[in-house]
């Protein structure tokens, strides 16, 4: 079984719909990637419908043969509410399949950030958010921690340490 780590940038929203009727909305993200989930903090910038985070979150793969669904992440963008249940904004969900293969067949891969339609419950579409996708595999950082921390400079051989 091969595994290694996903990274998650979450970098900003446009454009999302607005669900206070007084005040701007204060939108998190829940991330979920299978079984696993994350939370960004709440954006109260004055920003409100256009929030912005720029924070990463790291998810462990486990990739078992034939797995076929299994990598896609969810976004789930919330309004925090003080005195009330916090508020569905919308949903975002992308398939990091190929990043997580080509990862896994050549050490790392990168999806730079891009922007994804963000749906609501009515499954119409209203505004984006922006997120980057990063894959390494644990060999690959096994290999990376080898060299940068265990490898000496004796006589020239870190440099002609090839790793294949």
């Amino acid at each position: 079984m091969s595994s290694g780590i996903l990274e998650v940038v979450l970098v900003d929203a446009k454009n999302l719909m607005d669900t206070d009727a007084f005040g701007k909305i204060e939108p998190y993200v829940v991330i979920r990637y299978g079984n696993q989930e994350r939370k960004s903090r709440v954006s109260r910038v004055i920003a409100g419908s256009n929030p912005t985070w720029n924070e990463s979150f790291m998810f462990n793969v486990e990739c078992p043969k034939g797995a076929n669904d299994q990598h896609k992440i969810t976004f789930r963008i919330m309004d925090k509410d003080t005195f009330s249940a916090d508020d569905f904004v919308g949903e975002s969900i992308i398939y990091v399949k190929d990043v997580v293969s080509l990862g896994m067949e050549k050490g790392t891969a990168k999806l730079p950030p891009t922007k994804h339609r963000v749906v609501l419950e009515n499954k119409r579409y209203y505004g984006e958010i922006q997120v980057g996708v990063a894959f390494i595999s644990k060999c690959a950082s096994a290999t990376h921690q080898f060299e940068d921390e265990n490898v000496q400079d004796i006589g020239g051989w870190k440099q002609s340490l090839h790793v294949i």
